[in-house]
């Protein structure tokens, strides 16, 4: 027999139809509290049979115990950005940040469960758990919010640029003549990967585009990678998914005795500091203020005192042209 899930603050709002901070006030006989406000919360609290715990006593004094952000790794300088950006914001707003990664877990969905209940809100990036996990924690009352991935109704979205950044730094590669390109990357593996190569088939009309799924978006991966790919009907171009793994088949080039620009051009995506010391032409994202973002709406959404409609954001991203494509002037998506 499978066991009843226990009662959540949330759903005791929503039943009473008031915010958290007032359950929580009403629940411990708050003079701030009218007497048939208190009475509706009680009576939504005993019908659910909900028990305050230590995240809801918090909440009452203006605190909050815990966010969480369940990341798919955290190898690596651009989930490091993401992290930093988070945790300034989330601390800026007074809570501390419970991480978890996915990458190597036999139930990740079940893991992100259990952090979802020792939470007072959740951020989810990428492809970590399925669609329908997000929404059954949602579905407790719990503020979620997603970090670049695809939305989930009702669920608030925060994600970079991808397609038409991506689709720009196609056509500028065919405009500067090359016409035969690789992108490098899994589309299978991240929805930010997936948006990157979708743009990149829409601006490769006139070349030949060649997907070829790297595994893992590191710089090994990428020099794993490259090393068959540019002995045997080299490509004019390598579109990578990321700097880490551009930088990878940079070195692999280098290991080949391969000019870049002049016998192969090499984009990335995220522009790291590696990637500015390489002259690697890139994509700009903005990767604090992703992470920082996510925290603030879920700041809101911990304390807000009536439920909006779930919100929507694409932060910009740019092309950036350095060396490694053979070309300098600047490119707009």
């Amino acid at each position: 027999m499978k066991a009843l899930s226990k009662a959540t603050i949330y759903q005791v709002a929503q039943l009473a139809g008031v915010s958290i901070a007032t359950v929580s006030r009403a629940l411990r006989d708050s003079e701030l509290v009218t007497a048939e406000t208190r009475e509706r919360v009680q009576a939504a609290a005993r019908q659910l049979n909900f028990t305050p715990s230590r995240p809801a006593r918090s909440l009452a004094e203006g605190r909050h115990a815990a966010n969480g952000i369940v990341f798919p790794d955290l190898v690596g300088p651009y989930y490091a950005e993401v992290v930093l950006g988070y945790e300034a914001a989330a601390a800026a707003s007074g809570s501390s940040v419970l991480i978890l990664a996915t990458n190597g877990r036999r139930d990740a969905a079940a893991a992100v469960r259990d952090l979802a209940g020792r939470v007072d809100g959740l951020t989810v990036m990428g492809r970590t758990v399925d669609d329908e996990v997000v929404a059954g924690i949602a579905g407790t009352g719990l503020p979620v919010v997603l970090l670049a991935r695809d939305p989930v109704d009702g669920v608030d979205t925060v994600r970079a640029g991808n397609t038409g950044t991506a689709r720009a730094l196609a056509e500028h590669l065919v405009g500067h003549g090359h016409r035969r390109l690789t992108f490098l990357g899994d589309p299978d593996d991240s929805p930010d990967v997936a948006g990157r190569y979708a743009g990149v088939r829409a601006g490769a009309k006139g070349a030949r585009l060649t997907l070829v799924r790297g595994k893992g978006l590191d710089l090994e991966s990428g020099r794993r990678a490259a090393a068959p790919l540019l002995t045997a009907d080299k490509p004019d171009a390598v579109i990578c998914a990321n700097d880490e793994v551009a930088l990878g088949v940079l070195l692999a080039a280098a290991d080949l005795g391969l000019r870049v620009p002049e016998d192969l051009a090499v984009t990335g995506w995220d522009d790291l500091l590696a990637a500015r010391f390489a002259g690697l032409t890139t994509v700009r994202q903005p990767m604090r203020e992703l992470g920082a973002t996510a925290a603030h709406w879920l700041h809101k959404r911990i304390t807000e005192e009536n439920r909006t409609a779930a919100r929507r954001r694409v932060l910009a991203t740019e092309v950036v042209i350095r060396g490694s494509c053979g070309a300098h002037e600047e490119v707009h998506p």
